[in-house]
């Protein structure tokens, strides 16, 4: 959508905008479009409690209900309530891999939509589009999908035999394009958008209540050359917006170490890089290792993109293999074959400060590097690494990939949106430092004024699974927020007056 053909009139408030188009942005737009979730007649859910709940007041939708009072009692894999009542309505028992029917059913009332426009900076689906297309997805596919479309059933539409319960991205990306198109919400999102500020406006001079104005530019269609959008391709726009929802994920900005030579030309912070590289033949070309910079599974992958061109590898990560907190350690061996495989690399074949005698190695070419740290990238290729104990190696390599993570781009709000953060000291990340946020509303705890959500990764929500029980607390608040408001219209003087005029009307005509 064309945010310049767009029927926005300059000073009309919207009720809600949506910053970010990924799967958080989708599934927030899906239940504010007017798609009501109920409890189904006759179903039923393992959790007999969590059901005798639901039938309590079987007769209201899931927005109108009381969600903390439905979390009491649940526990699961996401640290946030709502996530975990949403998930375990979606998909019963999924950590056990049931097949269990979700008791809940869909209904499409447009009289509960509310007005809203989700701008992202390319099509629907987000960081999905840039990411990797060869490897699988950690997740199971059922639990990528969104309400309303069975990701298995459109994947076998796709394929010819469906192999595992497992997709790429490429898939999981147009998926979700699809499924916007499906579920009829193009119109609320404006792709090719990229947000320059969020600001809070006073209450205007007619009386006009506070709001959010949320600027930026849009790159015109078949505007852009191949070096990219000039000036002239973009245009700007200005809303005002009762409510804003910050939903950008927080896969834009790769993570540094901070360490001196790292803005060296062989040193790389993303795994389409290494790609690059294997294209050109590099790794074919030298005999020197790849430097694989730490332990999530964007460094396992890479480990294994590297090794399947037979080129060595020295993995450095800074935790310990039997660590619990290690992701390695929280994958069942079944479903993750592939990352078992780099985990029991990572445990049998480490650095020893001792060299033992050489003997057969089951992965030859690897060594890995636990609990130690990057201190040095320098010129000539080597690379200083450290161990917790303060013990220095050398290594030479031909490339280093630094792949710890990566950060949210929130350059639109004052400084980074530090101030939102758990620790406004520090920058925003998914893991160390969310967004604090109310765990049954997702309002934003340290905003500049109400109105003001966040959702997805910002929160430290990183599974789409889990990242639809967001949309599901900010849709109920915004309709409880909706709830209140008719209600004081209700009892204000001129509407007691207008029905006080009305019933003395009705009196008049009974007596004539």
């Amino acid at each position: 959508m064309d945010l310049q053909d767009k029927d926005l009139i300059p000073g009309d408030v919207l009720p809600v905008v949506i910053i970010g188009n990924g799967p958080s942005g989708i599934s927030l737009s899906y239940l504010l479009s007017g798609y009501t979730p109920y409890l189904s007649a006759g179903a039923s859910h393992p959790n007999t409690l969590l059901h005798s709940k639901l039938e309590e007041q079987a007769h209201l939708s899931l927005l109108e209900q009381d969600l903390e009072y439905l979390c009491e009692g649940l526990e699961g894999r996401s640290s946030n309530p709502v996530a975990v009542l949403f998930d375990s309505l979606l998909l019963p028992d999924g950590d056990f891999g049931s097949d269990h029917t979700s008791p809940l059913e869909w209904r499409y009332e447009p009289e509960r939509a509310v007005a809203h426009l989700v701008l992202g900076r390319g099509p629907p689906g987000g960081a999905w589009h840039a990411m990797e297309g060869s490897m699988l997805t950690l997740s199971l596919a059922n639990w990528m999908e969104l309400p309303g479309l069975k990701l298995k059933d459109w994947l076998r539409e796709k394929r010819r035999n469906v192999r595992n319960d497992r997709a790429t991205p490429a898939e999981i990306a147009s998926y979700y394009q699809h499924y916007v198109s499906r579920m009829s919400l193009e119109q609320n999102f404006a792709c090719g958008t990229t947000v320059t500020s969020v600001t809070r406006e006073p209450q205007g001079q007619d009386g006009a209540p506070p709001c959010w104005r949320v600027a930026g530019v849009q790159r015109r269609d078949g505007d852009e050359s191949g070096d990219g959008p000039v000036e002239s391709d973009l245009e700007p726009f200005s809303v005002l917006a009762q409510n804003v929802v910050l939903a950008t994920g927080t896969h834009d900005i790769p993570a540094w170490l901070g360490v001196e030579g790292e803005s060296l030309p062989f040193v790389c912070h993303s795994f389409w890089e290494l790609e690059a590289a294997i294209d050109r033949g590099e790794l074919v070309q030298s005999r020197d290792p790849v430097l694989v910079v730490g332990a999530g599974l964007t460094a396992a992958d890479a480990v294994l993109a590297t090794r399947h061109f037979n080129a060595p590898v020295r993995h450095v990560f800074r935790r310990s293999v039997t660590d619990p907190g290690l992701i390695f350690n929280q994958l069942p061996k079944v479903l993750y074959p592939e990352y078992h495989k780099v985990h029991q690399m990572m445990t049998q074949q480490q650095h020893q400060l001792t060299p033992e005698p050489p003997g057969p190695s089951s992965y030859p070419g690897y060594l890995s590097f636990p609990r130690h740290k990057v201190v040095e990238f320098r010129p000539d290729h080597k690379c200083v690494l450290e161990s917790d104990l303060g013990e220095q190696t050398v290594v030479q390599v031909s490339k280093a990939l630094v792949l710890i993570g990566s950060h949210p781009n929130l350059s639109f709000l004052p400084e980074n949106g530090r101030h939102l953060g758990l620790d406004q000291k520090e920058p925003i990340t998914c893991r160390r430092n969310p967004i604090e946020v109310d765990p049954f509303t997702n309002r934003v705890i340290a905003a500049d004024g109400p109105g003001l959500y966040a959702m997805g990764p910002l929160v430290g929500e990183n599974f789409v699974r889990f990242l639809k029980g967001g949309a599901l607390a900010i849709a109920c608040d915004l309709a409880k927020r909706q709830r209140e408001e008719s209600e004081e219209r209700d009892q204000s003087p001129d509407s007691l007056m207008d029905r006080w005029l009305d019933q003395r009307r009705g009196l008049c005509v009974l007596e004539s």
